[in-house]
C-alpha cells in the first residue's frame, strides 16, 4: 500500500512531530511505501501563483511530484495543529497547489465547474491527526468544529475519499507526559487499524 503522510508544524520538538514519527514507524513496520513530507522542513511554498490556477497549467516539477504521489496513494495521513480553527497556512497552500482539478477531482463532461465534482483520488482512507489548545467541548459548541467540516466534507469527500477518521489531541499546552504517551498509543492503534 502507498501512503502519503503530510506534516505541518514548524517546531521539531512539537507533539505533531511525535505523532508523525509514530505514524511513520507503524507504516514502515508494516512495509508500506510511504511518501513523507514535512512541509516546513521542505520549505514548501504555499503561495498559489496565478499561472497554476488553470486546469491545464504547466506545474513546477516539485508541485507535480506532490500531485503524482497524492493521486496514486492508497491512504493519506495529515498531521497539523489547529490554528484559528484552520490548518497552518503552509498546509492550506499545499491543499491549494496539490489538491487540484484533474488530480484530486474533476467536473463531469459538459459541466463548466458549477456542478458537483467527481472525486479522483485513489485513497480509500484519509486520517487527520491534529492538536489543539482549545478544549474539545468549546471547539464543538462555540466554533462548530471547523476542521471536521474542512477535512471531511470540503476536501476528502469532494475528492472521492469516503473513509475518513479525525482525532484532535488536546489541550496540548497543559498536557502531561502520561497523557501524551496515551495519545501516541492511540495514534499507533489507529494507524494499525486502518493500514
Amino acid at each position: 500500500m502507498k501512503v502519503s503522510v503530510i506534516l505541518a508544524h514548524p517546531n521539531k520538538e512539537s507533539f505533531n512531530h511525535a505523532i508523525a514519527k509514530v505514524v511513520m514507524n507503524v507504516l514502515k513496520k508494516k512495509k508500506h511505501k510511504v511518501y513523507f513530507h514535512d512541509l516546513y522542513e521542505e520549505e514548501f511554498d504555499p503561495l498559489l501563483p496565478s499561472e497554476e490556477i488553470e486546469e491545464d497549467a504547466i506545474l513546477p516539477d516539485s508541485i507535480m511530484s506532490y500531485c503524482e504521489e497524492i493521486s496514486i496513494s492508497d491512504g493519506i495521513v495529515i498531521v497539523h495543529p489547529n490554528w484559528w480553527g484552520q490548518p497552518p497556512s503552509i498546509l492550506k497552500g499545499w491543499i491549494d497547489r496539490v489538491m487540484r482539478a484533474n488530480i484530486a477531482y474533476r467536473f463531469p463532461d459538459g459541466d463548466s465547474g458549477e456542478g458537483v465534482p467527481v472525486g479522483m483520488l485513489k485513497a480509500r482512507v484519509a486520517i487527520v491527526f491534529n492538536t489543539s489548545n482549545t478544549p474539545p467541548e468549546r471547539e464543538k459548541e462555540v466554533f462548530g468544529d471547523p476542521l471536521e467540516t474542512l477535512w471531511k466534507n470540503c476536501i476528502f469527500e469532494f475528492c472521492g475519499v469516503k473513509d475518513f477518521y479525525r482525532r484532535t489531541f488536546g489541550v496540548i499546552v497543559t498536557s502531561t507526559d502520561k497523557e501524551r504517551r496515551k495519545w501516541l498509543k492511540e495514534v499507533k492503534e489507529v494507524i494499525e487499524k486502518y493500514f
